[in-house]
């Protein structure tokens, strides 16, 4: 336990950003996964439309510095291929 005031407001801050930071990460988690199952279950519309809000997820979380933008980039871009692989098929 700190002993210094600015040293306990530093750990209450810290906690707050972690929790902040994992729930985002969660919901970013979740939309990709639903965009993947999205595009395996075949529908189209469905499936870009889940891409389109996993998209929008990945860049508000890069934007906040929750995950790196590459990471948010190459999500993004594999989410694509996917999607323009299943299209074509």
């Amino acid at each position: 336990m700190p002993n210094l005031k600015s040293s306990k407001k530093d750990m209450i801050r810290s906690r707050v950003r972690r929790v902040r930071n994992q729930a985002c990460t969660s919901r970013v988690k979740t939309a990709v996964r639903s965009a993947r199952e999205a595009i395996a279950g075949g529908d189209q519309s469905v499936a870009t439309e889940a891409t389109r809000t996993a998209c929008r997820l990945l860049d508000k979380a890069a934007s906040k510095g929750t995950i790196h933008k590459r990471q948010a980039v190459r999500r993004k871009a594999r989410l694509a291929r996917r999607l323009a692989k299943a299209a074509s098929s």
